[in-house]
């Protein structure tokens, strides 16, 4: 007698799945946060930034008018963008 082994669930890697791209959170340049505020912002809500990587970004930010500081499911990047807004970043409209 066999037995059967129930599906395994798949991780969803967002990649070939039909489910779109990545949605990406944006900060855009502006007037009236230093580097230090953005730096200090993005460490506190980016998974996986540490300050000396928000220094970074925030040199690019500057440099080029934006990045792109995490990119992902539509519900993550809608909270850390919301986030990021509260400490006085100014945003990009989410992006998928």
């Amino acid at each position: 007698m066999s037995t059967l082994t129930p599906p395994r669930e798949r991780l969803d890697t967002g990649e070939g799945t039909g489910l779109g791209k990545p949605w990406q959170v944006i900060v855009l340049n502006d007037d009236h946060n230093t580097f230090q505020g953005v730096a200090f912002a993005l460490s506190a809500v980016i998974p996986g930034v540490d300050y000396d990587k928000g220094m970074a970004l925030a040199t690019k930010i500057d440099a080029t008018g934006l990045a792109v500081v995490w990119s992902g499911h539509r519900e993550q990047a809608e909270l850390y963008w919301e986030q990021l807004k509260g400490y006085g970043l100014t945003m990009a409209p989410l992006e998928a």
